[in-house]
């Protein structure tokens, strides 16, 4: 007697696994499994939660820029900041572009040198200056342009700052102009005067050019020092604290040579 078909045997085999589904999985209907109450009520908790969220920092009266804050101001106000950098009170707070107010801060006023706008929860923004510092001033019509340690002219002053020596550009007719403009000359001038030590940098009154080759010192009390060029700037500012200290009465200093000084009394 023949056993039974591949039919027969397929119609009385058992599916794998139970035919009984856990409680609140969902059933299957058309091959797709359909969320059970609990689920639904989890998904439905998130929507609200994102929803509540997105409403709540833009469209209710929350979470809005009701104040503006401006720290590290010198010479500039903070009314001065806060005016330039224009911004939107009123407006959602995580809506506000600090990118285009920072740019717009460095744009009007170039007495800045770097700004850090920071969001303030819950109404705030806050606006953090680093203004430029002159270390040359250069004199034109009654009037001071003020010089970073970058070389960069950034603000004109009706009156000096006090304690920045004053630039004198005389290389109008200078041969090196060919090959160094007056930009130029003006960063040899900023180099010279970062490399002094402190306490003759406080006693410089004027940094001469004549050209790249002479730069020369007007000091306090008349003295002065012949620097020469910009080059081994460090090397000349120990050479030339060690000949002052060597030589208090003298008047004249030459250390464009650094191997080897010269101190004068006139």
């Amino acid at each position: 007697m023949s056993g039974p078909t591949t039919a027969e045997k397929r119609g009385t085999r058992e599916p794998k696994g139970s035919s009984e589904r856990p409680a609140g999985t969902g059933a299957r209907n058309g091959g797709f499994r359909v969320p059970g109450p609990r689920v639904l009520l989890i998904t439905l908790a998130l929507a609200l939660t994102v929803a509540g969220g997105v409403w709540a920092l833009y469209g209710s009266a929350w979470l809005r820029v009701e104040r503006v804050t401006t720290s590290g101001t010198r010479i500039l106000t903070p009314r001065e900041v806060e005016t330039a950098a224009a911004v939107p009170i009123g407006s959602p707070l995580v809506s506000v572009d600090i990118d285009a107010i920072e740019a717009r801060l460095l744009r009007e006023l170039p007495r800045i040198d770097r700004v850090e706008v920071v969001r303030s929860w819950p109404d705030g923004i806050g606006l953090k200056v680093t203004e430029r510092k002159p270390v040359l001033v250069v004199e034109k019509g009654g009037k001071f342009t003020e010089v970073d340690s970058a070389g960069t002219r950034f603000a004109t002053v009706d009156k000096a700052p006090s304690g920045v020596p004053e630039l004198v550009l005389k290389a109008a007719s200078a041969p090196s102009l060919r090959r160094f403009d007056e930009d130029r000359l003006l960063l040899e001038a900023v180099r010279v005067t970062g490399e002094l030590p402190e306490k003759i940098a406080r006693n410089t009154r004027v940094v001469e050019v004549t050209s790249y080759d002479s730069i020369t010192l007007e000091l306090s009390g008349g003295r002065t020092v012949f620097w020469g060029s910009g080059e081994d700037g460090a090397v000349k500012a120990r050479v030339l604290t060690a000949l002052m200290k060597a030589t208090p009465k003298a008047g004249h200093f030459d250390v464009s040579a650094p191997t080897a000084p010269a101190a004068s009394e006139s």
